[in-house]
């Protein structure tokens, strides 16, 4: 049986705007399947399209060290990316991927597929987040149109705490977190595996048991993402 095909982008420090400006035009303007990997963007805060910088950062302790505040076209909750966060997004369709369009559905298939590159007892999924030993590893922001869904996860590879600490703990909070500090409520992908070259191997290579791959390193495809789409990705500072 002919495999369906999969667009496999590695982007080597590509800024995170950037990056999700390409995942909007792809899932608006495009019908293909893709696979996205990204790591070493520089500094930038991350919200939910529904969130405001005043709910969510510690604006005041911000000013001494000025970073992006951008607003993303999904869902999901407020990150603080650096060189060291490892973003990995899915879009894909339905019938490609047999997954329902449903949040419990795409996030299952995630863990699915990431289980097989982490392979590691510990790994889970929990609510809405991809945990080691329930503690967070990889936050998630879904978006679904119509028969097509994306799933962008942003992986901690390793982090800065003070870095952390300028987000807010937001009001509404998964279950399992139980009033956790942000110290307490995440881990780091570094404390399980020794280096990160291996893993980021693994993806293509775990990929091409579902996927027919067509790769393409460090090359943002222009002619997609010049396509006439409706834009909701937002700089905000």
């Amino acid at each position: 049986m002919n495999q369906t095909d999969i667009n496999f982008i590695y982007l080597d420090g590509c800024p995170i705007y950037d990056q999700l400006a390409l995942e909007e035009a792809l899932l608006r303007a495009d019908n293909e399947n893709w696979c996205i990997v990204n790591m070493g963007s520089p500094d930038a805060i991350v919200l939910g399209i529904s969130s405001t910088p005043e709910e969510m950062i510690h604006l005041d302790h911000l000013q001494n060290n000025p970073v992006p505040i951008i607003k993303r076209f999904s869902g999901g909750g407020t990150v603080y990316v650096d060189q060291k966060t490892l973003f990995i997004t899915f879009i894909c369709n339905k019938e490609d991927t047999d997954t329902d369009c449903y949040p419990k559905p795409i996030l299952n298939w995630g863990k699915n597929f990431y289980k097989e590159v982490f392979d590691h007892e510990h790994f889970d999924l929990n609510e809405n987040d991809y945990v080691m030993e329930n503690k967070k590893i990889g936050g998630n922001a879904l978006y679904i149109r119509k028969d097509r869904w994306l799933l962008h996860t942003s992986f901690l590879w390793d982090y800065d705490i003070k870095k952390i600490n300028l987000l807010k703990l937001p009001q509404k909070t998964p279950e399992y977190r139980q009033g956790r500090s942000h110290k307490d409520f995440m881990t780091s992908l570094s404390k399980f595996y020794p280096s990160i070259k291996p893993l980021l191997e693994k993806v293509p290579k775990k990929l091409s048991r579902h996927f027919s791959i067509k790769e393409t390193y460090n090359e943002i495809p222009q002619g997609k993402l010049n396509k006439e789409h409706r834009k909701s990705l937002k700089l905000i500072k």
